[in-house]
């Protein structure tokens, strides 16, 4: 997928809409589509965050090690739906592991990049913050939710 179809597909993606056509294009000339297969890790918990990906196709779980047995599944992304957050925030550490629960298309974005992008450009930088802290705020909530339907911790409602 070149960069004219993927910034024209990230327009297309709740995400992304409204971003300028410009930041569209930055994203997409430091992006690259990748394949994932079924079971395959995307990240895990931990490990250096350096990017973040939008689901194309397909779908990729977020999880959460159990302290014994398999890990919680959060929440199950699917096309459209972005995956990663810990890439913007110092340690720049993941939070949690992502897993392909079938083979899926996803398009993975250069943290890095992005991140030198949103201090030269602050207009950037802020259009991004407000959909990524939308997305942390998301995905905690989901997070302790599982976590007490799950595990059913005393003293939690």
């Amino acid at each position: 997928m070149g960069d004219a179809a993927l910034a024209k597909r990230l327009g297309e993606s709740g995400f992304f809409a409204g971003l300028a056509p410009d930041f569209r294009d930055f994203l997409a000339a430091n992006a690259r589509v990748r394949r994932v297969r079924d079971g395959e890790v995307v990240f895990r918990f931990g490990e250096p965050a350096r990017s973040f990906y939008l689901v194309v196709d397909g779908h990729v779980a977020v999880e959460v090690a159990a302290i014994e047995g398999p890990a919680l599944q959060l929440q199950d992304l699917g096309p459209g739906m972005v995956l990663g957050w810990s890439w913007l925030i110092p340690p720049h550490r993941w939070n949690f592991q992502a897993r392909a629960k079938m083979s899926s298309e996803i398009v993975e974005f250069d943290g890095g990049a992005v991140l030198a992008q949103c201090e030269a450009n602050p207009r950037f930088g802020y259009e991004l913050l407000k959909r990524f802290s939308a997305l942390m705020s998301e995905r905690l909530s989901f997070a302790r939710q599982r976590m007490i339907e799950e595990w059913r911790p005393e003293g939690f409602a």
